[in-house]
């Protein structure tokens, strides 16, 4: 009787995870964009699992049947996995990987907290992502113009957002940049795909995929075909960190069944 009863309760609790899903895919379609901002530096040598990992829309985010999340809108994750690095002094030693591992599971749409099946398309540091919100101090350009993450060129006195290739590939408005996503594999171990629909881009180029500006770090996961949700940074000469004021381009992916119904 109790094993019935625990049964049902487990047969209740993963269709109740699938129906979160279901309804999460709704608000948030696949394909849709969201550019965040980290608020607090995750470091993989301090971290330990299911340390809270914080984040804020840094644009308005277009959601499904003309509904919109508005900048500064909560995501939430925590820590997968933190190993610290330490250095292997043995004469030709292969030093050993640092590794810090997050995963992403809700936002806060006005108050409503929704859970989250994305993968990282495009991850920078502070100092890269500083540099796509300043001009280039220079005689040539009057214009202030900045570049995205990924080359694309943004002028404040044009509404067009222009590839390095002269092609334009995304638009600004008062609300942010907005493009139609490109194909692209960058540094990305999973690459990045398209998409026919217009997405919030914040500080990345229509095109960008992968990590930028993290020295002697390699992306290893990008949460898109393998462990949905989940972000794998590695280095074998220092231990990876995500910075305060980092940014990252999250797009929203097919949620993984299997997961939500653990």
């Amino acid at each position: 009787m109790v094993a019935s009863i625990l049964t049902v309760g487990l047969l209740a609790l993963g269709a109740s995870n699938q129906q979160a899903a279901t309804a999460a895919t709704e608000a948030l379609p696949v394909s849709t964009t969201i550019p965040i901002v980290f608020t607090k530096a995750i470091d993989a040598n301090k971290a330990h699992v299911g340390d809270l990992v914080n984040a804020r829309t840094s644009q308005v985010v277009i959601l499904g049947k003309g509904h919109v999340l508005p900048a500064g809108s909560q995501v939430i994750g925590h820590v997968v996995q933190g190993s610290g690095f330490t250095y292997d002094r043995t004469p030709y030693a292969k030093q050993k990987a640092s590794s810090l591992a997050i995963h992403f599971d809700s936002i806060v749409d006005h108050g409503e907290k929704l859970p989250l099946s994305v993968y990282v398309r495009a991850i920078a540091d502070p100092i890269t992502t500083w540099d796509a919100t300043k001009p280039k101090a220079s005689d040539l350009d009057p214009d202030s113009t900045t570049t995205q993450v990924g080359g694309d060129l943004v002028t404040p006195s044009q509404s067009e957002v222009i590839s390095p290739s002269e092609e334009v590939v995304g638009y600004q408005r008062r609300s942010g940049v907005y493009a139609h996503l490109i194909p692209a594999s960058g540094n990305s171990p999973e690459g990045c795909d398209g998409s026919e629909t217009e997405q919030s881009m914040g500080v990345f180029s229509a095109s960008a995929c992968g990590l930028y500006g993290f020295a002697d770090t390699t992306l290893t996961q990008s949460g898109r075909k393998s462990d949905v949700g989940t972000l794998v940074l590695e280095s074998r000469r220092r231990a990876p960190k995500i910075y305060a004021n980092s940014s990252a381009l999250l797009e929203v992916t097919e949620p993984d069944h299997n997961v939500a119904s653990r």
